[in-house]
């Protein structure tokens, strides 16, 4: 199978100029390496290398795709490949950065309109910066998406041969790299936003049309996407010229961002953050449905061996119609114990989110945060409250610290036996969340395994990496001899714990 025309046809040759506008694919290129079936293959498994999950049947669609789309039609390519490669919200933004190295608008410069205005008359002089930001002010106020590809993509072909002052930025073996940074410093495009105001607004009342200051934030926040646009074409086409260099697979091992449930609570950015708590309420509903299945699967307890016997005595002693004994409806009580200090706050907030969304698994949920001392939280997650401020009420209103503020897992302990211990029975479930780490004070092993004696089931949660236990102050280890300690660092690793641990 050979690309003709755009299209998938049988043993005939396309021929392609090797740039192209944004709107198209490379497809020379691609039908260079090793045929378009097996770029498809090395761009899947890319994907899965990158956490998202393609199988066989999704491949073949994608295949189907390809052959019924005109390659020359970049966008059309991108969205039919995303509508059959991609099952799961949130692997967008991976699939994206993967198909602009895979699918590339265009090889090496590429072919455009746009020309970078030099100081001298000479195609290698130094960039005229300031005739460089004219045209990109202009492009910026008309919006013309094209263009500020085309420029883009000049633009960081001028910069990483050359630079503003002559002077080229060389990788490996002395080939030419790339800086979005020096790029994007140099243009300072955000510097621009009130020129492109001043202008529209001239236009504007040029035209006799003056909407006051409403109008003008929202063409404010207009030029801002415009702006933010431009920077991620910089951003792309620096990571394309790179991976020319340096191979696709170096490029996407750092530009690909990690799948949302891969995200370690300990390591994620505020933007991060703010996604992973909109998975909470999505991820407890997938969780109770599971659980729900479980429950009525559980219905039917276990062999009754006498009744069963019984029953074969109609058939000459052939158990045909085996009978079980009936298991009592119920649903378990859950204690939790949750480090909330500042080392892993965020992991037990979402620990604690997940759990409020599961209250209904349970016949009674208590909530205790410690630092170095316990008190009872359990009113802060109430049916109906506003989970995102959950844990700053936690940290405002709970009597948590004794002396300097660092976690105390043995005094905490302590405190926690003493005033509320009676709240840990045979029919509770003890769950306890923190990583562990004492600041070398007593780990205080002796109530813990009298605590752990008198729940019904206790598990521990721990978002450090299970080769970090034992390391420094952490006493990890030691407490995975009173109890079982479970890995739990990203939202992936906290589904599957909490559904295997939720009892039925």
């Amino acid at each position: 199978m050979e690309v003709v025309g755009g299209r998938c046809e049988d043993s005939v040759e396309h021929r392609c100029p090797s740039g192209g506008h944004d709107d198209r694919v490379d497809s020379a290129r691609i039908a260079s390496d090793h045929g378009l079936p097996g770029h498809l293959v090395d761009f899947v498994a890319a994907l899965r290398s990158h956490g998202v999950a393609v199988g066989p049947g999704e491949t073949i669609d994608a295949a189907r795709v390809l052959c019924a789309l005109d390659l020359m039609h970049r966008e059309h390519v991108r969205e039919g490949l995303a509508s059959a490669l991609l099952r799961r919200s949130g692997q967008r933004h991976a699939f994206d950065t993967l198909f602009e190295l895979y699918f590339p608008a265009a090889l090496g410069a590429g072919i455009g309109e746009v020309e970078v205005p030099r100081v001298e008359d000479s195609d290698d002089g130094p960039v005229d910066v300031d005739a460089l930001r004219d045209i990109l002010a202009d492009l910026l106020r008309d919006g013309d998406t094209a263009a500020l590809a085309e420029l883009a993509r000049a633009v960081v072909d001028a910069l990483g041969r050359s630079g503003a002052s002559g002077a080229g930025i060389r990788g490996a073996g002395g080939q030419p790299g790339w800086s979005a940074y020096q790029a994007l410093r140099m243009l300072s495009p955000e510097t621009l936003l009130a020129r492109i105001m001043d202008d529209l607004r001239a236009a504007g009342r040029d035209d006799g049309k003056d909407g006051g200051a409403f109008a003008d934030e929202v063409l404010r926040r207009e030029i801002r996407d415009r702006i933010a646009a431009f920077r991620k074409m910089i951003t792309d086409e620096v990571r394309r010229r790179t991976a020319e260099i340096r191979g696709r697979e170096h490029v996407a091992r750092t530009a690909v961002p990690r799948q949302l449930e891969q995200v370690e609570f300990l390591s994620a950015h505020a933007e991060q953050l703010a996604q992973l708590r909109r998975t909470v309420h999505p991820l407890a509903r997938r969780l109770a449905s599971r659980l729900a299945v479980r429950r009525r699967h559980a219905k039917r307890g276990t062999l009754d061996m006498r009744r069963t016997l019984r029953r074969s005595m109609s058939t000459g002693g052939v158990p045909m119609r085996p009978a079980y004994r009936t298991r009592r409806p119920g649903r378990p009580e859950l204690v939790i114990l949750c480090d909330v200090s500042g080392s892993v706050a965020g992991f037990s907030h979402f620990t604690l989110l997940l759990v409020q969304a599961l209250r209904e698994q349970f016949s009674k949920v208590r909530v205790f945060a410690f630092v170095e001392r316990a008190d009872e939280v359990t009113h802060l997650f109430s049916p109906g409250a506003e989970l995102s401020g959950v844990m700053a009420g936690v940290l405002r209103e709970a009597d948590l610290v004794a002396f300097d503020g660092h976690s105390d897992y043995g005094g905490s302990f302590g405190s926690f036996a003493e005033f509320w211990g009676d709240v840990v029975t045979s029919k509770s479930s003890l769950l306890i969340l923190g990583d562990a780490r004492t600041n070398y004070r007593d780990p205080n092993l002796t109530v813990l395994r009298r605590l752990v004696g008198s729940a019904r089931h206790a598990h521990w949660l721990n978002p450090e990496p299970r080769r970090q236990w034992g390391s420094g102050d952490s006493a990890a280890l030691r407490y995975a001899e009173v109890l079982p300690m479970h890995e739990c660092r990203t939202v992936g690793q906290l589904a599957d714990v909490v559904e295997a641990l939720l009892p039925v």
